[in-house]
């Protein structure tokens, strides 16, 4: 308590009303201020169609009333004559609350990149949220060191030792982390890259199901058997993975075999018969109907078409629809389809032909 009464015997009465009337007028100067820009921003916000204007009325509705209170009372008591002691104080008092603040409205503007940058790439909001939770988050909390560090370094301790220390435990933690970390990049390179996202109906290896969740470390996928599946996120970058979410058509092959028995005259007409079937079919394009070969025990006629839906359910429907209108056509045509048979021929042999006495 000695530099107070040291300030106290310096400082007079008269001074003292002095300040706090300059307190209290620039407390209201700054309050006032930042309505009248908050107002004005927020005016013009509504007549852009950008969203920075909205970001800037954003930050100034965040700065707080103690940052005009501390900043107000260091400049009121500038002009007195105080100690080396009580302006320390005062110049650590605001660099602290200053600090504080930036660092809350850096947190805003970490948040609105990020936010502004992943909704170009990504469509979906849940996924566009995830990233700037994760990504956010570390940003965020680099923000706060630095200003941890920037605030000790005004004070007059020697940052230079806890940075090297920092650094040096930085690379311990990396070292003992690699799994972690390696996951951590990978999810941030699934973010970037895109390969899948949540809600999309993915294969990895003999496993499959839907994206509920991609984490810094782990992505979680719902089976069709309704078990929760978990891969580590770098396992994910480094396999091969089929995205049917944006599938736009699906490619149907198979073969219809028929007897070599069959007439050549309606061996002919089969093509045309296939044909007429999938032309008749509703979001169905034919590609190409040929004879393909002579197997082994038919003749074997190859289908190609493409059903113009990702819907799976439709894709089964129509292929269903259609095999059964092959069978019911081949049916009337009197053509019979193959199924594998031998046929075995014995040829009779008498002793007299082959030489040999009885």
């Amino acid at each position: 308590m000695d530099f107070l009464q040291v300030w106290m015997s310096d400082v007079n009465v008269g001074r003292y009303l002095q300040v706090f009337i300059v307190f209290v007028l620039l407390v209201f100067l700054f309050v006032l201020t930042k309505r009248w820009l908050v107002n004005y921003l927020r005016r013009i916000a509504e007549k852009t169609p950008n969203d920075v204007d909205d970001l800037a009325v954003s930050l100034l509705s965040k700065i707080t009333l103690p940052v005009f209170l501390v900043i107000a009372f260091y400049l009121a008591l500038w002009p007195l004559d105080l100690s080396v002691t009580v302006r320390t104080l005062l110049h650590h008092m605001l660099v602290i609350i200053i600090t504080i603040n930036i660092a809350m409205l850096m947190q805003s503007v970490i948040e609105y990149g990020l936010s502004k940058m992943y909704r170009r790439r990504m469509k979906d909001e849940q996924s566009v949220n995830l990233v700037v939770k994760s990504l956010g988050g570390i940003l965020q909390w680099g923000v706060w060191i630095l200003g941890f560090i920037f605030v000790l370094d005004n004070m007059g301790v020697n940052v230079t030792t806890l940075v090297s220390g920092i650094g040096i435990g930085g690379i311990a933690v990396a070292i003992a982390a690699q799994a972690v970390l390696g996951d951590a990049f990978s999810a941030f390179s699934i973010f970037m890259d895109k390969p899948f996202e949540i809600g999309d109906f993915i294969i990895i290896d003999d496993y499959m199901g839907s994206v509920e969740n991609i984490g810094i470390k782990t992505t979680r996928v719902r089976s069709l058997s309704g078990e929760l599946l978990i891969f580590a996120n770098s396992d994910l970058t480094k396999s091969r993975i089929r995205n049917y979410q944006h599938l736009q058509t699906r490619r149907v092959v198979f073969t219809v075999k028929i007897q070599y028995q069959t007439p050549t005259e309606k061996v002919r007409k089969i093509p045309l018969l296939i044909k007429e079937i999938i032309d008749q079919m509703k979001d169905v394009r034919l590609d190409r109907v040929h004879f393909q070969s002579l197997g082994d025990f038919s003749l074997v006629y190859e289908i190609v078409y493409y059903v113009l839906s990702a819907d799976y359910n439709l894709y089964m429907d129509r292929q269903q629809t259609i095999n059964i209108a092959i069978m019911e056509t081949l049916e009337k045509q009197a053509i019979r389809l193959a199924y594998p048979t031998q046929t075995l021929n014995l040829e009779r042999v008498s002793y007299e032909s082959s030489g040999r006495l009885a």
